[in-house]
């Protein structure tokens, strides 16, 4: 049977469908910039960008124009072989940041993975196989591999799945007093979000990120930052890092990287990367160079001053649209977040109506985010329309007033 002619609607997730979602009740089928259509034909406006993904919107023309030329070129090598987008994208990547060298994955979670293990073989190879300990925070999100979730400070993510990986120290986020305490001359590394995404959009405070530096210095230990979320323009930079006048010796990237193709990266020094040999880690797709071009022609749109510096202004129509809902409802105990990852935190009242809230938006014709049971998530597109960002904040001033009468 022909894929086109066989029905299927959101009952047909039950049945065939892992039991590890529960997603919203429509069937997206259509998406242009920031609206997107359901199957019954209803528009929403997309506050979620696919979870900071799609950062050019929906069937960005470039990004599709990209997609057709290549896969009318070349889609996979494997890497037996190298290509040109992937040895381009590294190129321009590497031009943009303190990095000069870099892996590339999949997903964010194995772009972590490499991080993690480069980390750790880093350590092992220069200073001693007993230097491994890795320095996390409560409420991280590193992704869904055995490892990453261990690395990951929400054991509900973990928990279940057996022994996990030892060696791993959990301290509260933007404390540095409680690093200070744990950090030894065993520590590979202190792994950190600039931003807690999952965790409920908190960024790092300068003096905590600065602070990181100077103990990973004092005690030869990597610095690697989980920018799958923060990074490729989410913050107003190209990457978050920037904000804090620090070099970090790994970051990763994926989400945003491909806008909506899935690619990620990892980037680090030569000095990090001379550790590695082949053999020592790899990948069947990664670097593949229909992920490659695609990513490439992203990073082209995004790393401009034009995209950049638009950022923050379609923030403060968000922070400001937020503010008068806020005047209205008396809803929110504060609105956090950097550029357009952005928090609105539920105050003690309405703390556990987040997951009411996103449901009446998409009643509303908006699609948005959680982050934690007490905090609505936006990451947008980071081209999207002023008019969809007013048209988006009514309709969610309509959400939440159902949800409060």
């Amino acid at each position: 049977m022909a894929a086109e002619n066989l029905a299927v609607s959101r009952e047909t997730f039950d049945n065939v469908i892992l039991p590890v979602y529960a997603p919203a009740q429509f069937v997206p089928v259509k998406g242009k910039g920031s609206r997107v259509w359901d199957q019954q034909g209803k528009e929403y406006i997309d506050f979620s960008g696919g979870i900071a993904v799609t950062a050019l919107g929906h069937c960005h023309p470039a990004l599709v124009e990209t997609l057709k030329s290549q896969g009318e070129t070349l889609w996979h090598t494997s890497n037996v072989f190298t290509n040109e987008p992937a040895l381009r994208l590294a190129s321009k990547l590497i031009a943009a940041t303190f990095a000069e060298r870099v892996f590339f994955g999949n997903s964010g979670a194995e772009a972590n993975e490499a991080a993690f293990k480069l980390a750790r073989y880093y350590a092992c190879k220069k200073h001693s196989p007993f230097k491994s300990k890795i320095i996390a925070f409560h409420n991280a999100f590193h992704g869904r591999t055995l490892f990453t979730v261990s690395v990951g400070g929400q054991p509900k993510y973990s928990d279940g799945f057996g022994p996990k990986p030892a060696d791993i120290v959990h301290v509260p986020f933007n404390d540095l007093a409680a690093v200070k305490a744990v950090i030894d001359d065993h520590t590979c590394a202190i792994v950190v979000e600039p931003i807690q995404g999952e965790g409920g959009v908190m960024p790092a405070t300068p003096e905590f990120m600065q602070g990181l530096r100077a103990v990973c210095d004092q005690h030869n230990a990597l610095l690697v930052l989980d920018e799958v979320q923060s990074g490729m323009g989410r913050s107003g930079k190209l990457f978050a890092y920037e904000h804090y006048d620090i070099k970090p010796d790994i970051i990763t990237t994926a989400k945003a990287l491909g806008g909506g193709f899935p690619v990620s990266a990892m980037l680090t020094t030569h000095e990090i990367a001379s550790v590695m040999a082949p053999g020592v880690h790899g990948t069947t797709y990664g670097g593949n160079p229909l992920a490659c071009a695609i990513a490439e022609t992203a990073l082209d749109i995004i790393n401009t001053p034009e995209v950049l510096n638009g950022v923050d202004a379609r923030r403060e129509q968000f922070v400001s649209a937020l503010q008068k809902i806020n005047e209205q409802f008396d809803i929110f105990s504060e609105i956090r977040g950097k550029g357009l990852l952005l928090g609105a935190v539920l105050n003690a009242q309405h703390a556990s109506k987040a997951r009411d809230i996103l449901n009446a938006s998409a009643a509303e014709g908006l699609m948005v985010l959680t982050a934690g049971s007490d905090v609505i998530r936006f990451v947008p597109s980071l081209v999207i329309e002023p008019t969809d960002i007013a048209e988006g904040m009514a309709r969610f001033a309509r959400a939440i007033a159902k949800v409060l009468n």
